[in-house]
């Protein structure tokens, strides 16, 4: 297992701004991707440039609908917050036809994330592949906005390498904005606290060390998830760029120990904000906890997080957890 992934590009898009209402037949019509060709290619190198600093071709995960001959197919394009839906997709190749044979890597041929672009809400699925190619899970998303589908996975083909390709999902509904959580060190999840160690530094790598605890004692007994005692994908604010990263080690490899410590390495593209959520497994449930960092600043430690003002949940809270 690699010892830690890194964001190496900078992108461009930024998140669009919405109205009191949101969803088809609304005041305001959705953000949604137009669904590409299915031979849409990448731009070449230099094609446009980013506003930090990169350009389209080297764009990182989660910004194009297509690269390197792959294309994400979203099938349900919207649906309507706080409802019960299935959400469709599929892998195209190059020449439109369905992928259907995937390396499985941690555990799974193919992850799928769902984020709210004020990342608020998230969601890490483990939909299931028809044999047409089709992929399918239920979805609930509980506000109405606007959101990103991830999916990351890797082609059992010659020479195909790990892409995550993203595509904006609507939920329709009384839309209500949120600002992006303040920054923090801790985050508290269903009785458990978890305290963040570290912070991404841009162009450089650096340990990001997630400690967990459960009334004051540290969790020694974490359960293996996906492969791994933890899971982390990291989003920048604003465009959504993407990072997924499992934690240094693994179950059964003889130094790695099940908790209270979950150690990743990651190197951020630029300063900024980024909002990172880490995935654990304990008793049997897996739990979601979040947290906001800015890129190149160290938070300085803080009370235990409490109920923010305006808000259903602490700030460390994802919104729950999907499977």
């Amino acid at each position: 297992m690699k010892t830690g992934l890194k964001i190496t590009a900078f992108a461009a898009a930024l998140a669009g701004a919405f109205g009191t209402a949101y969803g088809v037949g609304q005041t305001f019509d959705p953000v949604v991707a137009e669904r590409p060709q299915a031979h849409q290619e990448r731009h070449p190198s230099g094609a446009g440039e980013s506003e930090h600093g990169g350009t389209a071709a080297h764009a990182p995960g989660g910004l194009q609908i297509s690269e390197g001959g792959y294309t994400l197919d979203l099938n349900t394009p919207t649906v309507t917050a706080g409802e019960r839906a299935e959400l469709r997709f599929t892998v195209r190749d190059a020449d439109g036809r369905a992928v259907d044979e995937y390396r499985r890597e941690h555990d799974k041929e193919l992850h799928l994330i769902v984020a709210s672009r004020d990342l608020v809400t998230y969601r890490h699925l483990h939909p299931e592949r028809a044999p047409d190619g089709t992929w399918s899970t239920p979805v609930d998303l509980p506000r109405a906005g606007g959101y990103r589908v991830f999916a990351d996975f890797t082609p059992d083909r010659p020479g195909a390498e790990n892409l995550t390709l993203g595509a904006d999902l609507a939920a329709s509904g009384p839309y209500s904005p949120r600002e992006l959580p303040q920054p923090s060190t801790t985050a508290r999840v269903d009785g458990y606290d978890v305290e963040l160690t570290g912070t991404p530094t841009p162009g450089r790598a650096s340990e990001l060390r997630l400690t967990v605890s459960r009334d004051g004692k540290p969790v020694t007994d974490l359960q293996p998830y996906l492969g791994a005692y933890g899971h982390l994908v990291a989003l920048r604010a604003g465009d959504l760029a993407y990072l997924h990263v499992h934690p240094e080690g693994e179950p059964g490899d003889g130094t790695t120990r099940p908790g209270p410590h979950v150690s990743f390495t990651a190197t951020a593209p630029s300063s900024g904000s980024y909002r990172l959520f880490l995935d654990f497994k304990h008793n049997g449930v897996v739990r979601t906890a979040a947290f906001t960092v800015e890129a190149g600043k160290t938070v300085p430690d803080e009370p235990r997080p409490t109920t923010s003002p305006g808000h259903a949940e602490p700030p460390g809270h994802a919104d729950g957890h999907g499977h």
